[in-house]
């Protein structure tokens, strides 16, 4: 009797150890999360698209599961943390939180390694037409919707307001783009600002409902000395005509968007996704799910990027003589 009581107990404590080695934990291990961002963003267009093509998923060896977010600053520190595999961040914050220069955060992000260039990113700031308002400086005493706390479209905000020093003379309102278009449009706010491609289907809204305007932001910073301070930063204007009623070319500024991942994702999976989305089916199915991606190519892969590299991205890229 005794003989068969620790049999069974044997036979149990197997059992249980079968299934605690089948547990969440060891098949999320095998998941790949890719943070993307908010609603109505470029970034969880990215993250969405790369998750549902076809020949990622069949790859055998893991699997992708896009992941919303508030945006470049929660991916940066998430990728950081390991509670994201992968990300979208832009390429300042890397620098910067690589640095330890990130606004009121003196931590150093040093496991966010580059994994792509995406496309550049243009600030927008979008006002009525009828509003007079023509400056960033003209804010002050303004609603403005500033972007979720926590994404690269806030933290922009606040070091390009701050730099121009009307921070603390708006009223800000931290709200994701689809939310800043509705509230503009129900004149609950004076302007409302973006750091996303173009087209953006927020403002495509806002123009909707209201006669709008965007400001010039390459004047402002062009004039504060922006640039200098800041040189990630790089000139762009958004092409009349990509906006209702916007019938001007209106200059801005940008950052470059970045696919990136934790220093411990596996050279091999990191290796594995570039081969899959970088190919000529690959970038066509990108280019699909949003215009923005065109941008993306093997030519282009390490443009803006200031930091260093995953080392899967790496053998990839200098397979492909984009790095030496």
């Amino acid at each position: 009797m005794k003989k068969l009581f620790n049999s069974l107990m044997a036979t149990s404590f197997a059992l249980m150890a079968a299934l605690f080695s089948f547990s969440p934990d060891a098949d999320a291990a095998k998941r790949i999360v890719f943070g993307g961002g908010p609603a109505g963003g470029t970034f969880q267009v990215v993250a969405n698209a790369v998750q549902v093509y076809g020949p990622v998923k069949e790859i055998k060896d893991f699997t992708v599961k896009a992941q919303s977010s508030a945006g470049s600053v929660e991916n940066l520190r998430k990728v950081n943390a390991g509670r994201s595999h992968m990300g979208v961040v832009y390429s300042g914050h890397v620098y910067l939180g690589r640095n330890g220069q990130l606004k009121k955060d003196t931590r150093k992000y040093e496991d966010v390694l580059a994994v792509a260039y995406l496309y550049g990113a243009p600030a927008q700031l979008v006002v009525r037409a009828d509003s007079g308002i023509k400056s960033t400086k003209d804010l002050a005493g303004k609603k403005v919707g500033v972007g979720n706390a926590g994404s690269g479209a806030f933290a922009n905000a606040e070091l390009f307001f701050s730099h121009l020093g009307v921070w603390d003379k708006i009223e800000r309102n931290a709200m994701g783009y689809n939310d800043a278009a509705a509230a503009f449009g129900n004149n609950q706010l004076d302007a409302f600002w973006l750091f996303t491609a173009f087209p953006s289907g927020a403002v495509i809204m806002a123009a909707q409902t209201n006669d709008i305007a965007l400001v010039d932001l390459d004047k402002d910073a062009e004039e504060s000395g922006f640039y200098k301070k800041y040189p990630y930063f790089s000139k762009l204007a958004v092409p009349a005509g990509t906006y209702k009623g916007v019938g001007a070319t209106t200059p801005s500024f940008q950052d470059s968007t970045l696919w990136v991942a934790n220093s411990k994702v596996p050279d091999d999976v990191v290796y594995k996704l570039l081969a899959t989305i970088y190919t000529d089916e690959g970038l066509k199915h990108m280019v699909g799910q949003k215009k923005t991606f065109k941008e993306m190519s093997i030519k282009t892969g390490a443009n803006g990027i200031v930091t260093p590299f995953h080392p899967g991205a790496a053998k990839f890229w200098k397979e492909k003589g984009v790095l030496k």
